[in-house]
Formats: structure tokens, sequence, C-alpha cells
């Protein structure tokens, strides 16, 4: 019996389960053992060594093992001379109904190496466009119906997006009879590959459309309108439906996606759907206590009740007085950072008054400064 129909997996003392590892050890052993440098002059131990290279060769690829599992030798014998009875260039098939390697490993693999028959490439989609747009804070607050101009790849009205002159069609292409791929032996292998001629469509333009020059589209400016739902934020994303370049030779448009950007506001700033502002007042308001008043983006007005004795970082906050809930109901909250203003400028009767205040005090007035210089007497003993 000649090497090629030996068992590989007992041409490597292995098991049929044997993993790479394993398959790798023992070939590198008997390949020692049976290597003609160490055995000159002895035929059957040069036999025996490409037998195991054989053997090694096909089961370290999990392809080409796999082959050999299912349809053992004649998964690589079977028609690959070339000429006459069965293989992939003479007609006939193998003994399980495969024309060629390429029909097994399609079997197995589910296509991934090409086989019998080819599939015409699909005339590709259009591709998606990004659009970034910028939007006040009102904007967001309220939403707006605004138009956009863009320049993007549209359907050939001349030839209707086929790519051919009018009056004229297509043709059936020469080289891959219309499968859209071409077969090439290569080794063991036989590859399937996009017809070079067509480009995988199986069909070829003899008279291109001048006016887009046989590719179905051309670029043009297009204005469209865009719906910009209350409640959107930086990120936020609109999606216009078929608005993006133009497939190849009539195949479906891509989509435009409008990227939305809020403009920074010079009162509010934004975390989510609450609003956050930072609110100054007097140091006799944050004393004796007061109402500041802050516009809503609504148009109204939102009354801020300052109580006597707050302090700079303290946070009040309105319910309701935020942001709309993007595709929700109802509104986040309005969050007033309080900063309290020490007077720089005094007339000489302001001064005279805290003068007269200053002579009033108990520290009682101040609790946490006391508590603050009570801390430092018993830190570093009085």
């Amino acid at each position: 019996m000649s090497s090629a129909q030996l068992d590989y997996y007992a041409t490597l003392e292995c098991a049929r389960d044997a993993d790479g590892a394993t398959l790798k050890s023992a070939y590198r052993k008997l390949a020692m053992k049976f290597h003609p440098d160490r055995n000159p002059g002895d035929a059957t131990c040069e036999a025996k060594f490409k037998a195991i290279n054989e053997a090694y060769d096909c089961l370290k690829d999990p392809q080409k093992r796999a082959a050999y599992d299912r349809y053992g030798h004649e998964a690589f014998t079977q028609g690959m001379n070339g000429g006459g009875g069965g293989g992939p260039f003479g007609g006939g098939r193998g003994p399980d109904g495969f024309a060629d390697i390429g029909d097994i490993f399609e079997t197995i693999f589910g296509g991934a190496f090409g086989g019998g028959g080819g599939q015409r490439a699909q005339t590709r989609r259009g591709a998606d466009l990004r659009y970034d747009m910028q939007v006040t804070l009102e904007e967001a607050f309220h939403g707006k119906s605004t138009e956009i101009e863009i320049e993007v790849s549209q359907s050939c009205d001349t030839c209707d997006g086929t790519g051919a002159t009018p009056g004229t069609s297509e043709r059936q292409c020469n080289l891959c009879h219309g499968m859209g791929s071409v077969r090439a032996k290569q080794g063991l292998f036989v590859i399937e590959r996009p017809c070079p001629t067509c480009s995988g469509r199986g069909t070829v333009i003899e008279n291109p459309c001048r006016a887009c020059r046989g590719e179905g589209r051309v670029d043009k400016a297009q204005t469209l309108k865009v719906d910009i739902p209350t409640g959107v934020d930086t990120g936020t994303r609109i999606r216009l439906s078929g608005k993006g370049e133009a497939g190849q030779r009539g195949a479906p448009a891509g989509d435009l996606y409008i990227f939305l950007h809020v403009k920074p506001h010079p009162v509010f700033e934004r975390e989510g759907t609450a609003l956050l502002t930072r609110v100054p007042v007097s140091f006799t308001t944050a004393a004796l206590g007061g109402c500041v008043e802050i516009p809503d983006l609504d148009g109204s007005t939102n009354r801020l009740e300052i109580p006597a004795g707050i302090q700079s970082g303290k946070q009040l906050r309105v319910r309701g007085a935020g942001m709309p809930v993007l595709q929700g109901r109802g509104r986040g909250d309005l969050v007033a950072e309080i900063v309290v203003e020490t007077p720089t400028k005094l007339s000489r009767r302001q001064k005279e008054i805290l003068e007269e205040f200053k002579a009033t005090e108990t520290g009682d007035e101040c609790p946490e400064s006391r508590g603050f210089f009570d801390k430092l007497k018993d830190a570093f003993g009085g």
C-alpha cells in the first residue's frame, strides 16, 4: 500500500481525537527517529519519513483535517490531476457527488471556500452619511423644524440609476458567465474569487451613461427637512432613512444621520435633564433671607426663596423647571448654587453700620468660624 493510502492518524501513531499539541509532539518524535540523516541508505526509513511529513502536513491544518476526517484521501485526490473523469476541470464528480475540493469545503464550512455554482455579488447599498448640526439650548428645549442643504450622490435621472445609456441594457459577463465569480486551482485547493471583469456583479455595461459614467449616481445638492424633538442633547442622533448616498446601479440608498451639538448657554449649564446655574446674592440677603427671580426657558419666571443664613455653595432646587425629557413626559429640575457676594465698595455710612455691627458680635452669629478657631486653640495650645 502506498503512503497516499495509509491512515494519517496511524502513521503518526495518534488517536483520531488527538489535539494539535499531541499531533505535533508525535510528529517530532517520529521525524527524528526516521530522519534520513540518522538512517543513511535506508530506503524504508526514507519512505516512512515522507509518509510522516505527508500525514502531519494534512492534520496540522484544521481545514484539511476536517476534510480528511469526513472524506479520507478522496478529499484531496479526486480529480485533482486536472484531466479526465472527475476533476474540477474535467466535468466529473467525486464518489460523494462533489465536483471538487471546493464543493467539499463548501459543505463542511458553509461556503467559505466557494464551490459549485458561485454567488453573484449583491449590488452595494449606498453609504450612510453624517451631518453635524448645532442648536441653541432654547431650540433643544422647544424643538424645531429646520432645513439643511447637503451635496450627496443621488440616483442618476438620465439613466434612472442603471448606469447604462437610455435604450441600452447590461449584458452577461463573458468571463464568469453571469456567476459573478471565477475559480482557480491553487495547490490542493480551488479558490473562488470575485470576477475581475464585472467586479462580482455578473453583468457589464457596454454603453455607460454619459451623465454618471456608468455609476448610476451623480453628486448634487438636496434640501432636506429636519424635525428636532424637544429635549435633545449633545450626541442625540436623528436618522433620515434613505437620504444617504445612493446605491450602485439602482441599489437602495444609505441613511443620513444628524448628530446634534447643543451650544453653551450664558446662564445655564446642562446635566441630563437638569439645568444648573450659579446665583450670586448679597451678604445681607444671605443673612436676612429674601428671594430672586430666574427666567425659565418656557418664558415664565422661577421664584427662588433664599432662606436666612444661607451659605455659599448651598444648592436650591426648583422641581420641574429643567429640560424636557426626550421622547417622554415631564421636565427635569433647576438647580441653583448660591454664591454669597462680599461687598467691595462701601459708603462711609455703610462702613459705620458694619463697625457698629462688629462691636456687637458675640461669636454666635457665625458658629462655623467660631468652631474653627476653637479647634485651632485646642490643637496648638491656646
